[in-house]
């Protein structure tokens, strides 16, 4: 509940920060006005962290940096072409810096059939409070002065937990179609309901969001992914149809159940996993950053399941291999929102190797398939290892109790090996060069055929010494030869 005491006593203290002061003074000894806005404002009264510093101001980009220069030990104006000038401030007191960002009064929007918006200076605060996306987002702090502004009524949809667009929603929407992600991930974020007006113009809109870029897409994605609880974000953008519009392999996931052949609703169990992934993720690595590749391989890991669904006779459902086509689907489209590679190999992998471990919990593994495991987990074995646990959403108690005895006994196998064996290389004894030495050859394909054989036998057998897998090679080699001859 919102303490609107308490809150004013955090705004005050906000106001009366060093830095805000620095700044504030700074403006004010130049004739020109300035407001805390946005987020700092808005979660000072929620009693919630603020890490960043944004300003608003009548003064014009070039007018910004002349002011901060003195009073910054960097600048950079990158967002010029949006009003937007960022410094890092000092502190008088300490001499620590904070970056700060101020940006122009501004009335930006669409013109409805670019990718970019038009930007347009603004001369009031209330005109630039108006065009920005949500209610609790357009309120303002004036400094040095200490006051509030809230024209639309953000404190009231504070108390109420609602998000609602200042403007009409059709209007807010029209003029940024990205503002329907962002109602997700603030829905997410902040724990708020939608206002259904703006839900409806979510859903009659949808179609819109065609003109934002991906790259626009997929930050407003890791945003909402990065949330504590991303699942009602995902909701909304589902209930509504605009996930179909960037991401539609997750509203597809809704299977009919048919009367006959019952399964689990496969939406709803990877809403589950995302969640339990997340669950893992915090309690594993506490105090680290969201794990962004795990909460989109928990997302994504069924998308492969619609097409390679099969009802069986007698009321089965089958799947096979759609850990395979999850993989594949899942690249076309990170590729499409412009992800980066390594985000791309990463959630790839975890998809593709997802199902892995339950052959495990069907008989326990040699030592030769856990090797097997590691090798091909990689970089991701740790991730994997969350996805893994967290993809078991059962409620039958004893096959969940069995599933996760399993996997504490896969881990513990993977940790004994690894302090054995040194897992994580993971290379056979002699490298490319002692191969072409101990055998007499030349650089070509035989050194690779050779290369594999020996890691074969580490995955096998484990470490071997040079000299064991030196004579192992001339016997393998002799082998091919004779082999050859027969031919």
């Amino acid at each position: 509940m919102l303490n609107m005491a308490e809150g004013v006593a955090r705004l005050g203290a906000l106001a009366a920060s060093p830095i805000v002061s620095t700044v504030a003074d700074a403006f004010a000894a130049a004739g020109f006005e300035l407001a805390i806005v946005g987020g700092p404002v808005r979660d000072a009264l929620l009693a919630r962290p603020a890490n960043d510093l944004d300003f608003t101001t009548d003064a014009r980009p070039d007018d910004i940096l002349r002011i901060v220069r003195p009073i910054s030990t960097a600048q950079w104006d990158v967002g010029r072409d949006f009003g937007t000038i960022g410094a890092r401030i000092r502190d008088p007191h300490t001499g620590a810096a904070q970056q700060v960002e101020i940006t122009t009064f501004r009335a930006d929007s669409y013109d409805g059939l670019t990718r970019k918006p038009t930007v347009e200076f603004g001369d009031s605060l209330e005109g630039d409070l108006a065009r920005r996306d949500f209610t609790v987002n357009a309120m303002a702090l004036r400094v040095p002065g200490r006051t509030l502004v809230d024209p639309s009524g953000g404190v009231e949809d504070l108390v109420a937990r609602r998000l609602r667009t200042p403007a009409d929603p059709a209007v807010s929407f029209g003029d940024d179609p990205l503002r329907m992600l962002r109602a997700a991930r603030f829905s997410a974020q902040l724990g708020f309901d939608v206002d259904p007006a703006t839900v409806a113009a979510m859903t009659e809109l949808r179609d819109t969001l065609s003109i934002v870029s991906p790259e626009r897409i997929q930050g407003e994605l890791v945003k909402l992914l990065q949330t504590d609880d991303p699942v009602r974000g995902i909701r909304l953008l589902v209930e509504t149809g605009v996930l179909d519009r960037f991401l539609p392999e997750v509203p597809a996931l809704r299977l009919e159940v048919d009367e006959h052949h019952h399964h689990k609703d496969v939406y709803e169990h990877s809403l589950t996993v995302l969640r339990q992934a997340i669950d893992l993720e915090q309690l594993r690595f506490p105090g680290t950053a969201p794990d962004v590749p795990l909460r989109l391989a928990a997302l994504l890991h069924d998308i492969g399941k619609p097409a390679t669904r099969k009802l069986e006779p007698g009321g089965g459902v089958t799947f096979h291999h759609h850990d395979v086509k999850g993989a594949r689907l899942a690249r076309k489209r990170l590729q499409a929102l412009r992800f980066d590679s390594d985000t791309i190999a990463s959630v790839t992998t975890l998809i593709e190797l997802h199902l892995r471990f339950f052959g495990y919990a069907e008989g326990a593994w040699t030592d030769s398939a856990v090797r097997r495991y590691v090798r091909d987990a990689g970089d991701e074995l740790s991730r994997l290892h969350i996805l893994t646990r967290a993809d078991v959403t059962t409620r039958n108690k004893r096959k969940a109790a069995r599933l996760a005895a399993a996997y504490d006994d896969i881990e513990r196998r993977i940790d004994e090996l690894a302090a054995a064996e040194e897992l994580g290389a993971m290379r056979p004894a002699l490298d490319g060069n002692r191969i072409q030495e101990v055998l007499g050859i030349r650089p070509g394909p035989e050194v690779g055929k050779a290369y594999r054989y020996l890691l074969d036998l580490r995955l096998d057998e484990g470490v071997l010494d040079e000299a064991d897998a030196e004579a192992r090679l001339r016997a393998w080699w002799a082998a091919q030869g004779a082999a050859a001859a027969t031919e």
